[in-house]
């Protein structure tokens, strides 16, 4: 399970998502985001699955890659799910046992509610996917210069997300070492009842706090050493330029946008 997530892992490449200006990225990011929210039927939602495709087709990240990311967060989904499934009660019921009542309508809603989280998780994976730690700092900090109006430390704040965002995968190899380790040395992980397996991850999450703040440690002070002083007088080896498909990209966003809104209204679904 440990090696299955895989936030924050970037995947080098040509392809037009790979070549797609950063800020054009995180702005179709949140509209996508906004895209699945309007959704009000299962219509909507199949127009996000949709794009969502075309950006994973054109991106060549590998369709096996896409499920990856949703395994981490399966019992979410499923969570999430029977909740919806038992505490909605509206509607035609299709099972009724004693207290329990199933409903079409907590049926759809599970669905719905399952498909659209799923869809959320492909949309910032792909983000990430195809988008190196470096260039979305300088599309973030872009993104929060005019707040340096208001004295907003949008340099520090893009370095901290994007510095977070890159250890996620460093701390996971880690957790999956210090595991191995333990289970070398004889550590039964995965037996017993829940209160057991929480007892038994005190010798795995002591080991990789520390070894987080050592990295913290070597990192600030790798920092330092290069005269680190903030976004103030830096300047970039690569600078962000926009080009015909980042605006065509926005576009079908857009128009996917207003076809999910029409959807909304004309679709009985």
């Amino acid at each position: 399970m440990i090696k299955d997530i895989t936030i924050g892992q970037f995947f080098p490449g040509q392809s037009v998502i790979h070549r797609l200006d950063p800020r054009m990225k995180l702005l179709i990011t949140v509209l996508y985001i906004v895209m699945l929210f309007i959704a009000k039927g299962f219509s909507g939602l199949g127009a996000g699955v949709i794009f969502m495709l075309i950006g994973f087709l054109l991106s060549g990240i590998p369709i096996k890659m896409m499920l990856k990311s949703v395994k981490p967060i399966l019992p979410i989904i499923i969570f999430t799910g029977i909740l919806n499934l038992f505490f909605i009660t509206s509607g035609n019921i299709i099972f009724e046992w004693k207290f329990i009542k199933i409903t079409d309508n907590g049926l759809r809603t599970m669905a719905f509610m399952a498909i659209r989280i799923i869809l959320l998780i492909f949309g910032t994976s792909l983000l990430t996917y195809t988008t190196s730690p470096i260039t979305l700092t300088d599309a973030i900090e872009r993104v929060l210069s005019p707040l340096k109006i208001i004295k907003f430390p949008a340099h520090e704040i893009a370095m901290m997300m994007t510095i977070a965002l890159r250890f996620i995968p460093t701390l996971i190899e880690e957790t999956d070492k210090i595991m191995s380790a333990q289970k070398a040395r004889g550590a039964d992980l995965e037996s017993g009842n829940l209160i057991r397996r929480a007892k038994a991850l005190i010798p795995i999450l002591i080991p990789l706090f520390v070894s987080a703040f050592r990295r913290a440690e070597d990192l600030a002070l790798a920092m330092e050493c290069r005269c680190y002083r903030g976004g103030e007088g830096r300047t970039r080896l690569k600078q962000l330029k926009t080009a015909p498909r980042d605006y065509f990209a926005l576009a079908l966003t857009v128009i996917f946008i207003a076809a999910i809104i029409l959807l909304n209204r004309y679709s009985p679904i």
